[in-house]
């Protein structure tokens, strides 16, 4: 019994695209040669010539021919997506402008490099966002993932390095890692902010920080005790959250202690707002009673009365960075280690030297 040869993939799928879809079908009726030819022509494969190469890639451009997904995976071919899990509750995007000039960052430099952003926010679920990057790249639909928000001997590290997709991580340095990873020097960071205040004439001072879990977290915690440590300041770091709420509730109960800090620096925009109103409100006028210093500036910390003090990074060149770092890796080139720039300290009116 004669055997037959399978077709070749068929990169924009089969049938008459339905829905609107072309598929190389339709290409190979309007140009009245055989959907075989149409493929070799899409993939670049040999077995056609070079006019007819160039009639079927001008009339796919006419039609609006895009390869699916699917078909690109089967041809071994990039899908032209980046993926990034965010492993956050929805409702702290809404507050974040973190996340926010973040994605602003990755899109700019996706869209110019033909690429484009694969995004899903799945709340506190770290488990759920491995699940989906190993979902994603079995089906072939990223070509690699933006891992954020490093964690405390996080999995993801070694499930991803299982898994063999092209990954940056926003973190480390790590001893096992061998595929990028952006650094940031949250020691840097914190002796910046606790100079600012040593200057101003503070010597006791708190740090409400966000949840521990998150590494950086830990990092700028051990950098605001050393830096206060070799000033000969009193420091006292208490473990927060992200929201606005448990950041008031904290301020309150260190104005509330015997030995209250004259300064407080807090771990976003969100919490300095929120602590600084919580002050204000519970008779402590700020900066005069209480100085007030957020580790990430935004314009939520100009609209403040008084406005806050903040040390500043610039996030869209961060988001840009991460996005371009990854498609080097796609494309073979790895940049391996790359430090961030330090943040700057915008010097408002929520910190002064304190009274008396």
């Amino acid at each position: 019994m004669p055997t037959r040869t399978p077709d070749p993939p068929t990169p924009g799928g089969a049938g008459t695209g339905g829905a609107g879809r072309v598929t190389i079908a339709d290409i190979a009726r309007g140009l009245g040669i055989s959907k075989a030819a149409v493929s070799y022509a899409l993939t670049g494969r040999p077995g056609v010539g070079a006019d007819t190469r160039q009639r079927v890639l001008a009339t796919a451009e006419q039609m609006g021919w895009y390869p699916s997904s699917s078909a690109r995976a089967l041809m071994g071919a990039d899908a032209g997506v980046v993926g990034l899990v965010l492993s956050r509750p929805p409702e702290l995007l809404t507050l974040e402008t973190f996340f926010v000039h973040l994605l602003a960052g990755l899109e700019k430099v996706l869209a110019d490099r033909g690429s484009s952003l694969l995004l899903r926010v799945i709340g506190d679920h770290p488990d759920e966002e491995i699940r989906t990057y190993r979902r994603w790249w079995g089906e072939g639909r990223i070509d690699g993932v933006i891992l954020l928000d490093e964690r405390f001997r996080d999995p993801r590290v070694e499930q991803v390095r299982e898994m063999n997709v092209p990954a940056v991580l926003c973190g480390g340095p790590l001893k096992k890692w061998t595929m990028p990873a952006l650094w940031t020097d949250h020691a840097a960071d914190a002796d910046r902010a606790v100079e600012h205040l040593h200057a101003l004439g503070h010597r006791r001072v708190a740090h409400i920080s966000g949840p521990t879990e998150f590494v950086h977290e830990r990092a700028r915690r051990r950098g605001v005790r050393r830096a206060g440590a070799k000033r000969g300041m009193r420091i006292e770091t208490v473990e927060g959250s992200y929201t606005g709420p448990a950041a008031a509730e904290q301020t309150e109960r260190l104005l509330r202690g015997g030995e209250r800090p004259t300064a407080i620096i807090y771990g976003n925009d969100v919490m300095a707002a929120s602590g600084l109103s919580a002050a204000v409100t519970a008779g402590f006028a700020v900066p005069d009673a209480l100085s007030v210093l957020s580790w990430d500036d935004s314009q939520l910390a100009t609209l403040m009365r008084p406005s806050i003090t903040s040390l500043r990074r610039d996030n869209m060149a961060y988001g840009a960075l991460a996005a371009s770092t990854l498609i080097d890796l796609v494309e073979g080139r790895n940049r391996g280690l790359v430090q961030l720039p330090a943040s700057d300290l915008v010097d408002r009116d929520s910190t002064s030297p304190p009274a008396g």
